[in-house]
């Protein structure tokens, strides 16, 4: 029994070789759902005998859903692009240990890195992502961001993600500030309440749990770096949602 890799993409060609050929060597397929790229993505998807299918953005987790009807095998590796198996991977493929397991979906640990530094403190480690999932009992939620795989038996591996998305402070502080905007749309959506107090508290919290309790107190001037960043979009995705209440409500 096969795995299908399925990748969602809009303007990788950064790293969409470098994916395609990871899940290549574990994959018998792979699927990519590209969102009208604009750059050599398609291009280079397609020289390397990927299927890419065009689809206007859905969101994460609909867009994700919507690739899974062009895949053949059951078992689906949905990786991001800057997503990249780490070698403690590749026996669990090799010998199809998911076969003999009773889990329908898998998550990874991920090392997430800021251009070459690990960021392994301050929360940002082992953040667990679920990549692997048998799409007979498993499916992505419809989150338009951070989608979770709904399972019926997940298990948290020890497999590891390489997770390359930032190159620079500016880089990953423009992507966390997109990311609070789709979260505003799924707040919105659930037809969630705040008040003014929420994005202090939410603020204050992550803050605490970045820096106090995940360590990054042990970690000097990068420990408070990216505890800060932790709480700033905790606190602004809040912030922002009050914002969209005022205004309805004048």
């Amino acid at each position: 029994m096969g795995v299908s890799g399925l990748v969602i993409t809009f303007n990788e060609e950064k790293h969409i070789e470098k994916c395609i050929k990871g899940l290549q060597k574990v994959c018998d397929e792979v699927i990519i759902i590209d969102s009208h790229s604009q750059d050599k993505t398609v291009e280079i998807a397609t020289s390397l005998g990927a299927t890419v299918i065009s689809q206007s953005f859905l969101g994460d987790g609909p867009q994700r859903t919507f690739g899974l009807q062009f895949c053949k095998n059951e078992w689906i590796l949905n990786v991001d692009t800057d997503e990249f198996l780490d070698h403690d991977c590749y026996p669990f493929f090799e010998k199809k240990e998911y076969l003999q397991l009773p889990y329908d979906a898998y998550s990874f640990k991920r090392r997430n890195f800021l251009k070459n530094k690990e960021i392994n403190f301050a929360d940002w480690y082992p953040d667990y992502a679920c990549r692997f999932f048998n799409r007979n009992t498993a499916s992505p939620s419809s989150h338009l961001v951070h989608q979770r795989i709904i399972a019926t038996n997940l298990k948290k591996s020890d497999m590891h993600l390489l997770h390359y998305a930032w190159d620079s402070f500016h880089q990953l502080i423009a992507k966390k500030n997109q990311y609070t905007d789709w979260q505003v749309e799924e707040f919105i959506k659930k037809g969630k309440k705040v008040n003014a107090l929420s994005p202090v508290l939410h603020g204050v919290t992550a803050f605490f749990k970045a820096y106090f309790l995940k360590k990054g107190i042990f970690h000097g001037i990068d420990g408070v770096t990216f505890s800060l960043i932790q709480s700033f979009f905790s606190y602004m995705k809040y912030a922002k949602m009050l914002e969209v209440q005022r205004q309805r409500n004048k």
